[in-house]
């Protein structure tokens, strides 16, 4: 079972048809909207600040999600994907937004919608995304305007097969 705890009296809340892997750790201050995934290993501690996280967001394997004490909260808006190994701190993620495996967002960072963030990049400190972009490299930079419909597809897709991953689970556990 997830590891699921309160401190300084904030617990974190769950959204309707939610699913935590067995070894996942949600601490404090941390809501999610409905159909939210977070799997093995992933964390999102909410102890130094809020924690916001939308509807249909899957928190991949490894990942870390955080936010930076009496500075920088972090939110999360709805059909995100946060990929395996990634670090969001402190930052502000809009709708429809895919965060590849091993980036890291770091605080007061702002990932507008119909973005993505790719593998391995490292937004610094402050970094604006432009929508409909892809941001790259280290320090990551703007590489490529996306088209709305071809970004939609590919941030619904993802969003979508988390939630179909987490079923199989599901029929398993019951």
């Amino acid at each position: 079972m997830a590891l699921i705890k309160s401190i300084k009296g904030k617990k974190p809340h769950f959204g309707k048809d939610h699913w935590l892997a067995d070894n996942a750790t949600v601490v404090g201050n941390v809501t999610t909207g409905d159909n939210c995934t977070i799997w093995f290993n992933a964390v999102v501690r909410g102890d130094v600040n809020s924690i916001t996280i939308g509807h249909k967001v899957n928190i991949q394997d490894n990942a870390v999600i955080h936010c930076t004490y009496q500075k920088a909260a972090t939110t999360i808006g709805s059909n995100v994907s946060i990929g395996h190994n990634a670090n969001v701190h402190g930052c502000t993620i809009h709708d429809n937004v895919l965060i590849g495996m091993g980036a890291i967002v770091m605080d007061n960072c702002v990932v507008n919608s119909n973005s993505v963030i790719a593998a391995g990049a490292v937004l610094l400190e402050n970094t604006i995304v432009e929508p409909n972009s892809i941001y790259a490299g280290i320090p990551a930079k703007k590489v490529k305007d996306l088209e709305p419909d071809k970004s939609q597809f590919l941030i619904e897709r993802t969003a979508n097969n988390y939630i179909k991953y987490a079923s199989w689970y599901q029929e398993d556990e019951h």
